[in-house]
């Protein structure tokens, strides 16, 4: 069997309150999964440590082979350029540039080459010579998820990505995303309020009462 991507043992963290503890995960190349929770329950939290961002109180996580809170900036840095690719509810483009050299800067950094075939699925490719100030809110969204995708990241880290998108939109992006991970053998950790675009992945875990738990089918 396959090593797993990212695994996570007895995380735990809190703020001002225990936010979740006792957390074990595995994912394994090729699976996505989902965790829902309402809203203040720690999915984002708990995104944020599986990513790098934020140390858990307790627990560890190896990513890609690394434990990953034991390693030192630049090795952190290495791994969110070259292995990782982070989508969030909001775009993050730089303003004032074009579509295509939102992705160029990250092919650059990245060392890739530009995807056309990411561009194609995602319906954006005829928009890449467009300043993001003259894209929509959803073309927009869609540029920046092809500027994660063109790094070729192993395992993709997606904070609510469909939330501010329309139905067609976001079913749309869940099939990119989907091809992606097939095509590169990798990984998808969603959170999401979105039940349905949820039960596209493999797997679902709700966090509720401080503990993430698995949802049977």
């Amino acid at each position: 069997m396959s090593q797993p991507l990212l695994t996570a043992v007895n995380l735990s963290h809190s703020f001002d309150y225990m936010l979740f503890e006792n957390i074990d995960l595995a994912v394994y190349p090729g699976e996505s999964i989902a965790i829902v929770g309402r809203s203040g329950s720690g999915k984002s939290t708990l995104l944020h440590i599986f990513s790098t961002f934020l140390k858990p109180n307790t627990g560890s996580v190896t990513l890609l082979g690394h434990d990953l809170y034991t390693l030192k900036d630049d090795q952190i840095e290495s791994l969110r350029r070259y292995d990782i690719g982070i989508i969030f509810q909001f775009h993050y483009l730089f303003k004032g540039m074009s579509a295509l050299e939102n992705i160029d800067v990250a092919t650059m950094l990245s060392g890739e080459d530009m995807d056309q075939e990411i561009l194609e699925k995602l319906e954006i490719a005829h928009l890449m010579a467009h300043k993001t100030s003259e894209l929509s809110g959803g073309e927009q969204q869609r540029v920046s998820i092809a500027r994660v995708l063109s790094k070729k990241p192993r395992i993709i880290f997606a904070d609510e990505p469909t939330g501010n998108l329309d139905k067609e939109t976001a079913e749309l992006v869940m099939d990119v995303l989907g091809d992606y991970i097939e095509k590169q053998n990798g990984a998808l950790v969603l959170v999401t309020h979105d039940e349905n675009m949820a039960a596209r992945c493999n797997k679902l875990y709700t966090l509720e009462e401080k503990a993430l738990s698995l949802n049977e089918n």
